[in-house]
């Protein structure tokens, strides 16, 4: 049997940018991806505390160290610049494999989405 778990999690940060003349996809801050062992292209669900909307997009490499988190094309509309968003990828594992799976979880500074 399989089952799915979580792989990454990128725990609280500020949404930067909303662009909805983009194709789709969320940019993320190289620094963030490599923290959080996402990869580009990598599908991501976006959760955001302040207005409870969640929806699935793919992401995308921003600038390292620029504290960029950008939701670009139709997920534009379900954020604002400042909210606050956690970004979460999953795995799918044997459930013996997942029973010991320990997954990259990063806690950015809210204020710059920095790693310090």
């Amino acid at each position: 049997m399989q089952i799915q778990v979580v792989k990454s999690k990128i725990h609280r940060v500020k949404v930067t940018g909303a662009d909805l003349n983009y194709i789709g996809s969320i940019t993320i801050d190289e620094a963030l991806m490599e923290a959080s062992n996402i990869i580009e292209g990598e599908k991501v669900s976006i959760v955001n505390l302040n207005n409870g909307e969640r929806l699935e997009t793919y992401a995308i490499k921003g600038e390292k160290n620029s504290g960029e988190i950008t939701l670009n094309g139709p997920a534009a509309r379900k954020v604002q610049r400042d909210d606050i968003i956690i970004i979460i990828s999953y795995a799918t594992l044997d459930f013996e494999e997942a029973k010991t799976f320990k997954p990259w979880i990063v806690f950015p500074n809210e204020k710059d989405n920095s790693l310090t």
